[in-house]
């Protein structure tokens, strides 16, 4: 399966996620929503963010020109919250998953969705 079909089939033909795309740790976007463009500032930050929690809290993250308040951030996960909005940022082994959601679905209906797919791209090395 392509990068770009995860993006379209596996988090945005969820129905739970409205934009998304997939980094990768060296640098990169590997695919993304038509009109989803995360700035190379943004992708370096998004990357500092599993490094640096502190940071993450402190300043929160930005998405497409987006800011969100960083509710969670650690070593695999970043979840943040833009009014009814949020996003969830997931670390693999290769690659970061960025994804957003909007009202009315919550971070409980989409969490599953991203983590999940984090978990099968770790389970087969990437």
């Amino acid at each position: 399966m392509s990068w770009q079909a995860y993006v379209d089939t596996n988090l945005v033909g969820s129905g739970k996620i409205f934009k998304a795309a997939i980094l990768g740790q060296a640098g990169g976007v590997w695919a993304s929503s038509s009109g989803y463009t995360i700035s190379a500032d943004e992708q370096k930050a998004i990357l500092n963010a599993f490094n640096n929690a502190d940071e993450a809290r402190a300043h929160g993250i930005r998405l497409a020109g987006q800011k969100f308040l960083t509710l969670r951030a650690d070593d695999r996960s970043v979840y943040g919250k833009k009014g009814a909005d949020g996003c969830i940022l997931v670390k693999t082994k290769q690659a970061v998953l960025v994804a957003e959601y909007t009202a009315p679905v919550q971070a409980p209906e989409a969490t599953p969705v991203v983590e999940g797919l984090a978990d099968y791209l770790i389970s087969v090395g990437y």
